[in-house]
């Protein structure tokens, strides 16, 4: 190689750190919100990025769980991969449920932790973890960074992996010496994925082939009592307008999972809404009758089936998923196709044909709708969690809010009561059932969305588990609205006390000792003096520099909800609710749609 064409060294002046070059590569992806907890083996991280505080807004949550949970919200609400961040030992394992819950509900999410040095790893260094072995079992891919020159690769291997195909959470753990250590960037180098990209470099995606179409086609023509089951990989795919058009095609009904709702407008009569453990008792009645199955980005959860060899026993099951490992796991399909369903919906309703004759269907379909909706006490003095959301929906539901929830019975609550139009409006942690989620999920979306509603419908059990992000709310100007059910129980846990326990009470008031037996609405008519409440949410609230206000009395609601929509910054309104309520109907774990409980 002559002079004129050998590579000139590296100068000092191009070298860069692991840190920037982790930072930088993020700004490449083109992440402008990251949630970030600092520590000592990630505060070189921390310095790069006030280095790159123009592109990128670090956002401190009060808790790493807390941050990764936001991180959630971003990408839960936009599509986008979410991205958290948190030093070595307890930060990485405060990540550890955050990254559970995502790998569970397909979100995609990097989570980003720091490490103690190469030459102590495996020595019990001050706050060490070796936490890519703790989410060995919880993450679609995972790395412990050795070199630093493998870092711009590593942060765009992690982004094609955590977005494509079925998307999942990736770790990257990064020890404080390759954060440390300097090296001439190559942020272009070739990515060696095979599974993910071709020979091209491009990604690979499954899609449904000719032949499978045309079979799906032919039992959809075929099929005299045919159900739509949609899940969420109508929501990860894109397919939701696709997946209308379907329906308005063949007119079939269709029913949801709860991580699907939105993906079909629950206020179109050919709505069955959710199906499942708490979900109608149409949509179940109408799954068990069906002669055909159309299951679209579903994965037959048992929150769902029940007693998986009763669901659909009678008919046949067309199973659409990108995932190949999902087909026939649970459920054997007749028809299993590999595909990204917006592809396979795309080209279905190329080629698609009304059944001949399903008007019979229909109409029975909506019978059991008008005959049994989802009711609660409308007479009760107080203000019943079902009311309470109700009342929320008709007052914001023409302002295209994102609805996040905490976990337990609220959740179940707002997923029935609360009628979703569009996808990513619905942020519900489904399959790990993470309390604690709804609030930093909120402020996650809510910094995506800074011109947006965003409501957390959460219940008081759920809220204290990460009541300490409403200090990240004030601190960072995202006016979250929380709609906090206050039941003072563990609710859910009391439903099943109640119907299985015999009404035994372990562990489940959330009051004082000395009062075990407080309903949260006193008599079962009246309140106790807001002061008299325990813990006193309106005191917490304000004591973070939040709006809050207690509200006890039916006839006062509808003002106090929209008192919160107009306060100019984050805000509880703490609702006294009773504990004696069910949700309902409820199909038992393990059982089947005959021994669906309705009261």
């Amino acid at each position: 190689m002559s002079s004129a064409t050998a590579q000139k060294p590296a100068t000092k002046s191009d070298l860069v750190s692991g840190a920037d070059i982790l930072v930088q590569s993020l700004v490449n992806h083109g992440v402008d919100i990251i949630f970030a907890y600092p520590g000592g083996c990630s505060m070189p991280l921390h310095q790069a990025l006030t280095r790159h505080a123009d592109s990128i807004r670090t956002i401190l949550p009060r808790h790493e769980q807390g941050g990764a949970f936001a991180a959630q919200g971003i990408a839960r609400s936009s599509g986008e991969v979410g991205v958290c961040m948190a030093t070595s030992g307890p930060g990485a394992t405060n990540l550890v449920t955050a990254i559970a819950d995502a790998k569970l509900d397909s979100v995609p999410l990097i989570a980003i932790t720091g490490q103690v040095p190469t030459k102590v790893i495996g020595t019990d260094a001050f706050q060490e973890t070796p936490i890519v072995e703790v989410c060995r079992g919880i993450t679609k891919h995972h790395y412990l960074v050795t070199d630093v020159k493998d870092v711009a690769r590593v942060v765009r291997e992690a982004f094609v992996i955590a977005s494509t195909g079925r998307p999942g959470p990736v770790l990257i753990d990064m020890p404080k010496d390759v954060q440390l250590a300097l090296c001439e960037p190559d942020y272009e180098a070739p990515l060696n994925l095979p599974g993910y990209l071709n020979a091209q470099g491009t990604v690979d995606v499954p899609l449904a082939r000719p032949e499978q179409i045309k079979q799906m086609a032919a039992a959809i023509k075929r099929a005299k009592r045919p159900v739509i089951y949609a899940g969420g990989g109508i929501i990860t795919s894109g397919a939701s307008e696709e997946l209308r058009t379907l329906v308005k095609k063949t007119g079939i009904p269709i029913t949801t999972t709860v991580m699907g709702l939105g993906v079909y407008p629950s206020t179109d009569p050919l709505s069955l809404d959710m199906l499942g453990m708490h979900g109608s008792v149409y949509a179940n009645y109408a799954v068990d009758g069906a002669d055909l199955l159309i299951a679209l980005g579903v994965r037959f959860d048992d929150r769902v089936t029940g007693k998986v060899e009763e669901f659909c026993k009678h008919g046949k099951i067309i199973h659409v998923d990108i995932d190949a490992a999902e087909l026939n796991k649970n459920k054997e399909a007749h028809i299993p196709v590999q595909s990204d369903v917006k592809h396979a919906l795309a080209e279905l309703n190329k080629i698609v044909e009304a059944p001949e004759e399903i008007s019979g269907w229909v109409k029975q379909c909506q019978a059991w709708k008008k005959e049994e909706p989802f009711r609660y006490n409308e007479d009760f003095p107080g203000i019943v969690q079902q009311h309470a959301i109700r009342t929320l929906w008709e007052t914001v539901h023409e302002l295209d809010p994102v609805i996040a929830v905490g976990v337990g019975q609220h959740q179940m609550w707002a997923a029935q009561f609360y009628k979703f139009d569009q996808p990513r409006a619905w942020l519900s942690s489904s399959g790990l059932g993470t309390m604690g989620f709804g609030l930093p999920a909120a402020m996650g979306a809510q910094s995506r969305w800074p011109d947006r509603l965003v409501i957390d419908i959460d219940g008081d059990g759920s809220f204290l588990m990460n009541v300490q992000e409403l200090a990240t709310c004030a601190c960072e100007k995202l006016p979250v609205k929380v709609l906090l059910l206050n039941n003072q129980h563990l609710g859910m846990v009391v439903q099943w006390e109640d119907r299985f326990m015999k009404g035994n009470r372990a562990h489940t008031y959330l009051g004082p000792i000395d009062n075990p037996e407080w309903s949260g609405q006193g008599d079962g008519v009246g309140s106790l003096d807001p002061a008299e409440r325990y813990p006193n949410f309106v005191q917490i609230a304000k004591g973070f520099g939040c709006g809050a206000a207690y509200v006890d009395k039916k006839a006062d609601l509808p003002a106090a909800i929209k008192e919160m929509l107009a306060h100019d910054g984050p805000y509880v309104l703490d609702v006294a609710t009773p504990y004696q309520e069910h949700v309902l109907p409820m199909i038992p774990g393990g059982m089947t749609v005959k021994d669906i409980i309705r009261e």
